[in-house]
């Protein structure tokens, strides 16, 4: 038996890396990761979740703040913000959850970090700064970084990615957004609620692409209401800038459209992301992989089966909390030895705009895309004691069903949609009847009550249909309406 010396090796140090590291250790594996960065916790903590929701909570307490009147409350006076300072505040939050991702931690829980430039030279051994090291398995958890669209000008023209748009200072007067998906529109709403003039270019015919139409919609028309101006089906032909402003050519997808320009002084690209793979000389080790990621199967074994690829870098849903659960699939088959698989069917998401976008399981679009049969069924929040006290009426959570009215998704839009997303989750990976959702008994007011509400209505029909009636009517001689409104 070949003696490596690890016996599992980690390449990046984000969401999945970290996660398998800590796994690995406890459980007695004696485990490398190895970051090429100079600090542990990848784009999350420092380019994507963690400051991005940072931001959006700042940005949201000052929106609130302007809507004081509607309260009850006297008018405020604000002042202009100060960007410098709102990101002070990120940078705070960043280096407190770094204390968390520390080397020292993970020395303490028995694994060993390593900082440097990982350069596979054969399936079991990786090349760092001249030193050979090898392992018996390898996870690749690389991540993934922001695709730099192929726009004419662009080489010329300062721009920010979720990489850079932390660090700025100052405030822009009016930002330009290329791309309607989760980080554009969450960026966006965050700069626009701070005070810049935002607008939106997305190719597609909505925002939000992979959501009901309906769903985009509701968050469009918020997002128009706060000033954001949106241009669906609208491409980006080509930037410069002119002293410090940016001048965008665009023009519609539609065959010669006309072309207009638009003006910032600030540009953030949102176009998509790429897989972090082109340094890892991934041939060497005859792993195949794509402009897309390393294909996995539902084990996260690459083609070689002693590797591994889990998080942003496989290609498939790129969610910190995904790539968490990816690393404890890996861990548990390279380490445990125990035949686990993934399933992404039972994953929830969400959007962090105001108001939030969740989703688990099937919606519409997916439902017809796989020609199946289903029903919807939805519940307002406007219809929410707790939404309307706390002036949140705006929203709908929805539900599809399937035969025999199988539970096959939810989807959420409204405050606080990302946590009300977990109860359907759980009901999803649970098996959780919805006749127990609807007999639960929920704490009053609660937005929650807004899923057993609409849970209750599968059932509504018919437990109140004139059959029913009719045979209680027969067996306990009830007596029928005690009320019939006047007609008109």
């Amino acid at each position: 038996m070949a003696n490596y010396d690890y016996d599992l090796g980690i390449i990046g140090g984000g969401a999945a890396g970290l996660t398998a590291a800590a796994g690995a250790a406890q459980f007695g594996a004696k485990t490398l990761l190895i970051e090429k960065s100079d600090r542990l916790g990848g784009d999350c903590l420092h380019f994507g979740c963690v400051p991005s929701k940072t931001l959006i909570r700042t940005a949201g307490v000052w929106a609130l703040a302007k809507r004081s009147a509607e309260f009850g409350l006297p008018a405020l006076a604000l002042h202009p913000v100060d960007l410098g300072v709102v990101m002070d505040r990120v940078k705070a939050v960043i280096d407190t959850i770094q204390r968390h991702d520390s080397p020292e931690r993970f020395c303490g829980l028995g694994a060993e970090i390593r900082f440097g430039n990982p350069v596979f030279a054969d399936d079991h051994v990786v090349e760092v700064d001249g030193k050979r090291i090898s392992a018996k398995n390898w996870i690749v958890a690389t991540g993934s970084s922001p695709v730099t669209p192929a726009l004419e000008g662009l080489a010329q023209v300062p721009f920010w990615t979720n990489e850079t748009v932390f660090s700025q200072r100052t405030l822009p007067s009016r930002l330009i957004v290329l791309g309607g998906g989760p980080i554009g529109l969450e960026i966006s709403q965050a700069f626009a609620r701070l005070g810049s003039k935002v607008v939106i270019v997305e190719f597609m015919d909505q925002i939000l692409g992979p959501e009901d139409v309906d769903m985009a919609e509701i968050l469009k028309v918020r997002l128009e209401a706060e000033g954001v101006k949106i241009l669906t089906r609208t491409k980006a032909v080509k930037v410069e800038s002119r002293g410090s402003t940016i001048l965008l050519t665009m023009a519609s997808v539609a065959k010669d459209g006309p072309s207009t320009i638009i003006e910032g002084d600030a540009l953030f690209l949102s176009t998509g992301r790429k897989p972090n793979i082109g340094d890892l000389a991934l041939d060497k080790a005859s792993v195949i992989f794509t402009p897309r990621g390393i294909p996995t199967d539902a084990k996260m074994r690459t083609n070689i089966s002693h590797i591994y690829a889990c998080g942003d870098v496989n290609g498939q849903l790129p969610f910190t909390h995904v790539a968490g659960y990816e690393a404890g699939i890996a861990l548990t088959n390279a380490v445990l030895h125990l035949p686990r698989k993934a399933d992404y069917s039972k994953i929830g998401w969400c959007t962090y705009t105001d108001p939030e976008v969740a989703s688990i399981g099937y919606n519409e679009k997916r439902a017809r895309k796989e020609g199946l049969e289903y029903r919807s069924i939805e519940e307002s929040f406007a219809d929410n004691d707790r939404a309307l006290a706390e002036r949140e009426p705006l929203g709908k959570i929805k539900i599809l069903l399937g035969s025999k009215d199988k539970l096959l998704g939810c989807q959420i839009i409204g405050a606080h949609a990302g946590e009300l997303i977990h109860e359907w989750i759980i009901a999803q990976n649970g098996g959780v009847k919805l006749s127990t959702m609807a007999g639960a008994v929920h704490v009053y007011p609660t937005l929650s009550e807004i899923s057993k509400r609409i849970a209750g209505r599968v059932f509504a029909d018919k437990l109140f249909s004139d059959r029913t009636k009719g045979i209680l009517k027969f067996l306990f001689n009830l007596k029928g309406r005690a009320c019939t409104l006047p007609d008109g």
